[in-house]
């Protein structure tokens, strides 16, 4: 059996952490390929190691001295270096490092430093081999991920290799150049280690006992998903839910290795498991709430309009020529509604408005603002009849007024529309109509 094991910057912040999570690996040979994250805050006031880096160039870009900022950020991995009583020393990569930041390197060539740092320590730490990413992980001239080559040179690399560790969140673009996914990355690299090894688990170890029905802000202590299928789990991250970077879910899904969230402060919690398809009954019938605020409704309305061709898409016409993108798109026999993002539409709203009338020809346009959307996802919904109803009357005992609802055909999700100002009162109730 072979594990790929990601630990998150919470995980790997401290020489403290970093003994845990020797103890998680060597408890189990079957983890066997590591992916780290840059070290992240030790306590609630700390600063990321990321956040120091990105500081710390951004002195260097307007060429003033950050001599003292790159020492600080030398300090935090000394310390880890003597906690943990290693003989490896950095100061030949920060020497490097000063050198490329004087030379304009690039923010996210200065962004990745954290994670090859500390990929550095956790494989001297653990004995297992050192890859740079930068070498087995690539981008395409455009920026984007190029997958198959990836795979195709981690696979030939990985292939006979007892152990290792391969630092998460950057590659290299054809160039050279250092390139970095969007922050939260290094879950990105672990998908991307589990496909090339073809795993058959692949580990995310974080602060959290596995994915929270809601978010933990806005309900107290709300339980923990013991089994969610990627479909959940992306409709979920698309509304906020980020256990798990979202892009994570596409290179294990292709290749049917589940994934496996953690606590590296609680390694015996069984965590949540992510699958493809599962047989198991979900503990509630609904699997998770979460949601965003901030959207704006344009609602359009045209008798006949289900008889004329090519209605919606002339109405969409107006959005793309501005570049601005659609959320929801719940419709009538003679109206439509177009959910934006409030902030991308509010500068180019009349603009949009006057395209959808020239184009259209609409009885009437009307525009809601300040909405908040809430996904209500749950595999365990096909199978419970009144589902909806008792988010409706749940919502409707605590007099929150309802301003869109959208189903799709699968019956995996409910998306409800309410006022920005009801958000969190809407959260809780219905997590606890259905949790508790």
């Amino acid at each position: 059996m072979i594990k790929v094991v990601k630990f998150g910057g919470s995980s790997l912040a401290s020489a403290e952490q970093f003994m845990k999570v020797k103890d998680i690996i060597v408890s189990d040979p079957d983890r066997r390929f590591v992916v780290p994250s840059a070290p992240g805050k030790r306590y609630s006031a700390d600063t990321k190691v990321t956040d120091m880096l990105y500081s710390c160039y951004n002195l260097a870009e307007t060429d003033a001295d950050f001599d003292d900022t790159l020492k600080a950020i030398a300090t935090r991995y000394q310390e880890i270096i003597d906690g943990l009583k290693l003989t490896v020393s950095l100061d030949s990569e920060f020497e490097k490092i000063k050198a490329d930041f004087k030379a304009h390197a690039g923010r996210e060539y200065a962004a990745s430093r954290g994670e090859y740092l500390n990929g550095i320590l956790l494989a001297n730490y653990l004995g297992f081999e050192f890859l740079d990413s930068a070498e087995y992980i690539f981008f395409k001239e455009n920026g984007t991920f190029d997958a198959e080559k990836t795979n195709d040179v981690l696979s030939a690399k990985l292939r006979g290799m007892s152990n290792a560790v391969i630092p998460g969140f950057y590659g290299s673009l054809p160039d050279g150049r250092v390139k970095t996914f969007s922050r939260g990355g290094s879950d990105i690299t672990g998908s991307i280690v589990a496909r090339a090894v073809q795993a058959n688990l692949y580990e995310n170890w974080t602060d959290v006992s596995g994915c929270l029905v809601t978010d933990p802000r806005i309900v107290e202590n709300p339980k923990v998903i013991d089994v969610i299928t990627y479909r959940e789990l992306r409709e979920l991250a698309y509304m906020g839910f980020n256990v798990l970077h979202e892009d994570a879910i596409f290179p294990v899904r292709t290749a049917g290795i589940p994934i496996n969230i953690k606590n590296t402060n609680a390694p015996k919690d069984p965590g949540t498991l992510i699958v493809e398809n599962t047989s198991r009954k979900p503990g509630f019938t609904i699997t998770g709430v979460a949601g965003k605020k901030g959207f704006t409704a344009i609602n359009i309305e045209k008798d006949m309009m289900n008889a004329e061709i090519g209605f919606c898409r002339r109405v969409l016409q107006a959005f793309e020529d501005n570049g601005i993108s659609f959320e929801h798109m719940p419709s009538g026999i003679d109206t439509m509604t177009v959910v934006v993002h409030q902030s991308e539409f509010e500068t180019k709203e009349q603009t949009v408005l006057a395209e959808i009338r020239k184009l259209t020809n609409p009885d009437s346009i009307d525009i809601s603002t300040d909405i908040a959307l809430l996904a209500v996802v749950g595999r365990g919904m096909r199978s419970n009849r009144g589902v909806a109803a008792k988010i409706f009357s749940a919502l409707d005992r605590a007099s929150i007024n309802i301003r869109m609802i959208d189903q799709g055909s699968s019956e995996l999700n409910i998306i409800i529309g309410v006022s920005n100002n009801d958000f969190e009162d809407a959260i809780n109730v219905i997590y606890h109509a259905f949790v508790q």
